[in-house]
């Protein structure tokens, strides 16, 4: 994913010095990860495929002990955080930026940040990757502040694998191809577009999403629905 910037490491995490240092550079622990990434990068970027339920657990017990390791400095488990979560947050950032090496930069940033912050995340019953979306977008809100940047959200691929939480406004996102979806998606508000964003095309959970918007679930759930009401009203007639 390019040259990543040097960076200190922090004192409570001295076995993580191997692997940080690999995350900037095109071999080593994170080569294989990275291979993974880049080729999914290669196209525009797509959505993730769902799990089934006592997957998803077995999954997440799994992260959380990687992240318990991670925290009491084994790098190598924070490598294999890296692996599973590089892809996910490198979509999320790049639907935001629209620019590939602005995307790398910020995927890259967000697990240096991940990395200094680790022993202070906990467990909450949620995928740890709603954490790393939640730096990602931190950062990409720092640039929009900072450079007064107009997001312009673009791609051709289909929108797949939603979740049937989403109900029917999966059904009417799902009418639209990702063209007509994504040139709908710019004319949101940001908190709408966010969540349209996290939801559909990220594949969140109602959960998930708000523990990344800093909402309760009621409200993305109201959030939700007003998004792809709007949508449907800008988007018109295609959707009959």
């Amino acid at each position: 994913m390019g040259t990543r910037p040097a960076f200190a490491l922090p004192a409570p995490l001295p076995g993580a010095t191997r692997m940080a240092t690999e995350i900037t550079t095109p071999v080593g622990r994170a080569g294989r990860g990275r291979a993974r990434a880049e080729a999914s990068h290669s196209a525009s970027p797509g959505a993730p495929q769902p799990a089934e339920p006592g997957v998803v657990e077995e999954q997440h017990v799994e992260t959380w002990r990687l992240v318990t390791l991670a925290q009491g400095g084994d790098g190598e488990a924070f490598g294999e955080l890296y692996d599973r979560y590089v892809d996910i947050v490198f979509r999320f950032v790049y639907y935001r930026v629209n620019d590939r090496a602005m995307a790398e930069d910020f995927t890259s940033e967000t697990f240096l940040r991940a990395l200094r912050r680790i022993s202070t995340i906990t467990y909450q019953g949620r995928d740890i990757g709603a954490w790393f979306i939640t730096i990602a977008r931190n950062i990409v809100l720092d640039h929009v502040k900072s450079a007064r940047y107009r997001l312009e959200i673009t791609t051709a691929d289909t929108i797949e694998g939603r979740d049937a939480e989403a109900g029917p406004e999966a059904a009417v996102i799902g009418a639209l191809t990702s063209a007509r979806l994504m040139s709908a998606v710019k004319q949101l508000g940001e908190e709408q577009r966010d969540c349209v964003m996290l939801r559909f095309i990220q594949g969140f959970s109602v959960s998930e999403t708000a523990s990344v918007m800093g909402k309760n679930d009621g409200a993305i759930k109201a959030l939700q629905h007003r998004a792809v009401r709007k949508l449907a009203e800008i988007v018109g007639e295609d959707l009959r």
